[in-house]
């Protein structure tokens, strides 16, 4: 196969801009670059020729920042730690669904977030971040990034948040060393909303000794329902095992911005050996052609789930973007940042954890396992399973109670998902 960059299916026909969906069929790649294949092949190699060593030179100076890159220059196949056809492609469809400049895809969703932390930071930074967070960037921001000397500030998501980031920043007077802001928005599990457009402004004010990056983990809206790069993120972060991949069969993650700082988390990445496999990228691949249709039908499932929860006698609060009143401080961040209130819904049962156990145990139709976003619905317990590294005492600011379900609403019919509950909330 010989890619040629640029020389991609059009993204436009005429004057009418063709929609990502339209462009997952087949955009970076062309059949004729591989003997007609409608699908790109999976190119399962570990090194690529060079068709010169004047050529491999060149590469690798560009690889290895030794030089400025030329404007007709591009960065050829070396080595699949760096650079894969199956990435390359996977890169350019995912930058479309939130109109990014580049994207570069890693092994986990972990690894792009430890990728881009450890690119931007150093001894003597500080990173602020949001709470709750998915359990393992829990772990990694408040565990294991300060031995490196970083030190690591929380403030909580909500409508609390951007008044407590600020005055944590005033009092412990710490602000010139700010070097990032890392926010995950809806929050894991509690779906409380982080406001984007506020923390970007705070990132530009704070930027006046070196730019400071606000990164912004978007998997539980995923690429179709909120786009933190338009409200001033510099960077959004998925585990692209969740919706991206969609079907509990992968584990990727991919960071997503302008050319020129994923290019330096790309340069990070090269040298981590962070980047994902090339059937991993197939895979996805295979996915983004069926995302929209997917994400489209759990966010309608989880609506009929969300409402037959709220009525229940059992379960005293639920936590759903759809939900969100006029009366609540967070309705006006969610009708400007969100397109829609995602499939992921959390519900406090009445009781505590051992109702809540008696209630995971009797689902039959919903599987019992952590992770999200898949075609299968899924329900896990935050406060022991996927949150059980925050420390007990912190849990309940956060909103991690015992009480708390996390649901994962999949494909299946809803009226099937709602007996499933029915009947397992009864046997509480």
């Amino acid at each position: 196969m010989v890619r040629k960059k640029k020389e991609y299916t059009p993204r436009e026909l005429g004057d009418h801009r063709l929609r990502p969906e339209s462009l997952m069929m087949g955009y970076g790649y062309r059949p004729e670059w591989s003997e007609g294949a409608i699908k790109c092949p999976i190119f399962q190699t570990s090194t690529f020729t060079f068709k010169s060593a004047e050529e491999g030179k060149a590469f690798f100076e560009l690889a290895y920042g030794l030089r400025e890159q030329r404007p007709t220059e591009t960065l050829g196949l070396i080595y699949s730690r760096l650079n894969n056809p199956d990435l390359e492609i996977l890169e350019d469809r995912l930058a479309l669904w939130d109109d990014a400049e580049s994207a570069a895809v890693h092994a986990s969703g972990m690894a792009a977030i430890a990728t881009t932390v450890f690119t931007f930071l150093r001894p003597g930074d500080v990173l602020l971040h949001s709470e709750p967070l998915y359990g393992g960037t829990e772990y990694l921001l408040t565990q294991m990034v300060p031995q490196f000397g970083i030190e690591v500030l929380g403030f909580p998501a909500g409508a609390a948040g951007p008044a407590a980031a600020e005055r944590a920043l005033a009092e412990r007077k710490i602000a010139d060393t700010l070097g990032m802001i890392f926010v995950e928005t809806p929050a894991n599990p509690t779906n409380d909303l982080v406001d984007i457009s506020h923390f970007a402004e705070l990132a530009r004010q704070h930027s006046s000794r070196r730019k400071v990056v606000l990164a912004v983990d978007n998997t539980f809206l995923g690429p179709l329902f909120q786009h933190p790069l338009k409200f001033g993120a510099d960077l959004v972060i998925y585990s692209a095992t969740k919706f991206i991949g969609g079907h509990s069969d992968v584990i990727a993650g991919a960071v997503l911005g302008s050319e020129g700082l994923v290019n330096k988390v790309r340069w990070t990445r090269t040298f981590l050996g962070t980047a994902t496999d090339p059937w991993t990228g197939w895979l996805l691949l295979r996915s983004l052609e069926t995302l929209k249709l997917r994400m489209t039908c759990q966010v309608k499932n989880a609506q009929q789930v969300a409402d037959f929860l709220a009525t229940h006698p059992k379960v005293d609060r639920v936590h759903y973007l759809g939900h969100i009143t006029e009366d609540n401080p967070q309705y006006e961040v969610y009708r400007r940042q969100c397109i829609a209130p995602g499939a992921m819904v959390a519900f406090e049962i009445r009781g505590g954890e051992a109702e809540a156990f008696r209630f995971l145990n009797a689902l039959k139709l919903i599987h019992l396992a952590v992770s999200l976003g898949g075609t299968e619905s899924l329900a896990e317990h935050p406060a022991t399973m996927t949150h059980a590294d925050v420390p007990v005492e912190d849990q309940p600011r956060m909103g991690i109670t015992p009480a708390l379900v996390r649901l994962s609403i999949g494909v299946e019919h809803p009226d099937d998902l709602i007996a499933d509950l029915d009947q397992a909330l009864a046997a509480v």
